[in-house]
This record gives C-alpha cells, sequence and structure tokens, in this order.
C-alpha cells in the first residue's frame, strides 16, 4: 500500500466505525423506548402515551403535554312543553322549571331539577327565553350561578297576549358551578310553554 493511499484508508475506517456507533445508539434507544414514552411521526404528529385523565376532562401526560378528549364536549337545551304550573314552582326556590330535554351531551343538566353543573372550568355559553300568556304582571326572570343572580330579563307589556323575557351571556365557570332560572318577580300561570334553557361550552380552560 502506498503513502498516498494510507490517508483515504484511514478516513474510510474511521467512516465506518463512526457508522457502527450511530447504529449502536439507534439500537440502544429502541429497546429502551417503552409504551411511556412519545413516538415521533416525523413531519406528522405527536402521539403520547401513558396519558391519564385530569379532572378537566383533558389527557395529560407524563410530559406535561395535554389533549382535550373528544368527551369534552358539553351542551344542553331544555323546553317546557305544557302551559300549566307545576305545585313546585311555589315553592321557595321559585326554580323554573322545564320538562323536556332536547339536547343533553355530557347529561349535565338535571332535568328534575332543572339545573346545569359545569363539569369542569371553562368559558360557557347560556340563554334563555321564558314565555308568559295572557298575564298582565311584570315578570323578572334571573339567570343564577350558585344561588346569585348574574343576568336578568323582564317582560311586561299588558298590550299583548303573548310575550318573553329573554337573555345570554358568557360565563368563566369553575368545575362544579351550578347554573339554573329563577322567578324573581310576577307568576306563569296559564304560560310558559315553548319556553327553552340551553347552554354550551364554548372552551375549557
Amino acid at each position: 500500500m502506498t503513502k498516498a493511499l494510507m490517508p483515504l484508508t484511514l478516513f474510510l475506517c474511521l467512516r465506518n466505525m463512526l457508522r457502527l456507533i450511530f447504529l449502536g445508539f439507534s439500537v440502544a434507544i429502541s429497546l429502551g423506548q417503552n409504551d411511556t414514552e412519545p413516538i415521533v411521526l416525523e413531519g406528522k404528529c405527536l402521539v403520547v402515551c401513558d396519558a391519564n385523565p385530569s379532572a378537566d376532562g383533558a389527557l395529560t401526560s407524563s410530559f406535561g403535554i395535554s389533549v382535550r378528549a373528544g368527551g369534552a364536549k358539553v351542551a344542553f337545551s331544555a323546553l317546557r312543553g305544557t302551559n300549566h304550573e307545576p305545585s313546585d314552582l311555589s315553592n321557595k326556590s321559585l326554580t323554573i322549571y322545564f320538562d323536556q330535554v332536547l339536547v343533553n351531551i355530557g347529561n349535565h343538566f338535571d332535568l328534575q331539577a332543572s339545573v346545569f353543573q359545569a363539569p369542569r372550568r371553562g368559558i360557557y355559553s347560556f340563554s334563555f327565553h321564558v314565555v308568559k300568556v295572557y298575564n298582565r304582571q311584570t315578570i323578572q326572570v334571573n339567570l343564577m350561578h350558585n344561588e346569585f343572580p348574574v343576568i336578568s330579563a323582564f317582560a311586561g307589556d299588558q298590550d299583548v297576549t303573548r310575550e318573553a323575557a329573554s337573555n345570554s351571556v358568557l360565563l368563566h365557570l369553575e368545575r362544579d358551578d351550578k347554573l339554573y332560572l329563577k322567578l324573581e318577580r310576577g307568576n306563569l300561570m296559564g304560560g310558559w310553554r315553548y319556553s327553552t334553557f340551553s347552554g354550551f361550552l364554548v372552551f375549557p380552560l
């Protein structure tokens, strides 16, 4: 072997050795990887295993990465289908009751109590539409948040046979906060068929 070829031969040997070293590292990493480590799909996404559901409905991995679960969707819409006032409405709470559920994704609206309970912290949207019929009294309907009024709506036009108290709002709720409608003033005797109460989670926090 001539002296001119020795540097080239040395270079090729070093290159092969480096390839073997890198190959060994790759094998070691592959063998050391288990089900709890992230798997990277180049140019596509990061799949995180070892994820546990948190209290707010998210999936949180040991790496601190939070992924929202499909079950985090929350929405309800309740309807009053009759014109008569139930005896419960005369109780001290003056809660406005509904007798039909049109939508209840997540089952967080209790139809019997007519109360929505927030399953997680987040921004929620609520709206209501309470109908009075042939009633000259002014009614006031409050949206109650944990026993405290947040917004109100009034219906008091004496020249119409049918009128509704309506309003809507965005609220920042904590987990287990409760929302319901309260008749603060007037009465709904003979009316309130087609009244509705609806809400949904805009986004979790």
